[in-house]
């Protein structure tokens, strides 16, 4: 899709409302949840200093449920990684600092300029975030080796983020909470796994009964995909 990258934020919000109401309950239910029970949202989510329309869902699931619909949500949109955080879980490793603006006030153009005015205080804040409502969320997340991606350390992340957010202008956020959370990258290598296979060995395997719903889900995803691209003009080449 050439033009795809010419997309608008409200565009692709748009696309991922779409997603939201025809895709994700069937995944969720794909793996014996009921859709009512998580509340999933399109909201705005940073990488690499870019913000894009996001899904983002939450639950009171256990570690190996979490996993399992990341997994699946990942294999189903073709994702490198889908991030499982859990930000009550005392007992994690990975620093983490939540960023809450007034109500009603915190949109993707916000987001994005709060974004960079981290990764602008502090070199390495500008790696990723993700939202809920009025809250923005900086999970400070590790590599294998428990190095994190940022470069810094949890004191200077935390401590470039509270900088940042006493600077900023209108509307005026504040940090609320920061600590520790636990939070990991469920992910799969497309150019070298191209199957998707690192989701499916989390999933059962290849001939699993998941997997094989996930497939024909997979379907209906690629229908939506081509019939919106159509739409849109972004599989033009001008």
């Amino acid at each position: 899709m050439p033009r795809l990258a010419q997309a608008s934020y409200d565009d692709r919000a748009t696309f991922s409302a779409e997603v939201l109401k025809e895709i994700v309950p069937k995944i969720i239910t794909a793996n014996g949840l009921d859709p009512e029970a998580l509340e999933t949202e399109v909201t705005p989510g940073g990488y690499l200093l870019k913000t894009n329309a996001s899904l983002q869902t939450e639950g009171d699931l256990d570690d190996a449920t979490a996993d399992r619909l990341a997994g699946s949500l990942g294999y189903v949109f073709r994702q490198y990684s889908v991030l499982a955080s859990r930000l009550d879980d005392t007992t994690g490793k990975t620093g983490f600092v939540v960023v809450r603006f007034p109500q009603d006030s915190l949109n993707a153009t916000v987001a994005q300029k709060f974004f960079e005015a981290a990764d602008a205080t502090k070199k390495g804040l500008g790696g990723g975030y993700t939202a809920f409502g009025d809250e923005q969320i900086f999970l400070n997340v590790t590599n294998s080796e428990g190095k994190p991606y940022s470069g810094l350390d949890d004191a200077a992340f935390q401590e470039g983020l509270k900088r940042t957010a006493a600077s900023f202008g209108d509307p005026k956020p504040e940090v609320s909470s920061s600590g520790k959370a636990t939070a990991r990258f469920i992910g799969n290598d497309w150019e070298k796994s191209k199957q998707g296979e690192d989701y499916q060995c989390l999933l059962g395997g290849a001939d699993g009964e998941l997997v094989k719903k996930l497939d024909a889900i997979g379907r209906d995803y690629a229908s939506l995909v081509a019939r919106t691209a159509e739409s849109k003009g972004w599989n033009r080449d001008q």
